[in-house]
């Protein structure tokens, strides 16, 4: 019956744990607390995101939004792909959500069995 109980307690402890503050050179603590790139953290940590494309790519969806939060726009797209887009500098979007905005942002897209498959630089959305 105790080796029960320890395998009950490892198992609640593995299944509770939370994201990482770093995902290679991005620190993705900063990364998830300037949502909309309102503070202009994002730009700053722009070059540590760029490092770390390649490691990005071919994560879930549902990772993606572990390690990164939740996107500032979720955009569907063609064939059952969607955008991931994250705001990296102030702008529209900040004072008002939803607003069209043309700051700069990164975009990344999800395939159809939700994939992360490029990863964008761009103004606004794609």
């Amino acid at each position: 019956m105790k080796f029960f109980y320890t395998a009950f307690a490892v198992m609640l402890a593995s299944g509770c744990s939370s994201t990482p503050d770093q995902f290679g050179k991005l620190d993705i603590k900063k990364w998830r607390g300037d949502r909309g790139g309102c503070y202009g953290i994002r730009a700053k940590l722009e070059p540590d995101f760029r490092a770390e494309i390649q490691n990005l790519k071919g994560k879930s969806a549902n990772t993606i939004g572990e390690l990164l939060g939740r996107p500032d726009v979720n955009q569907i797209a063609d064939r059952n792909q969607k955008f991931y887009i994250y705001f990296l500098e102030k702008g529209p979007q900040c004072d008002q959500a939803g607003v069209k905005s043309t700051s700069r942002s990164v975009a990344i897209r999800m395939s159809a069995i939700g994939l992360a498959t490029e990863i964008t630089f761009q103004n606004g959305l794609p």
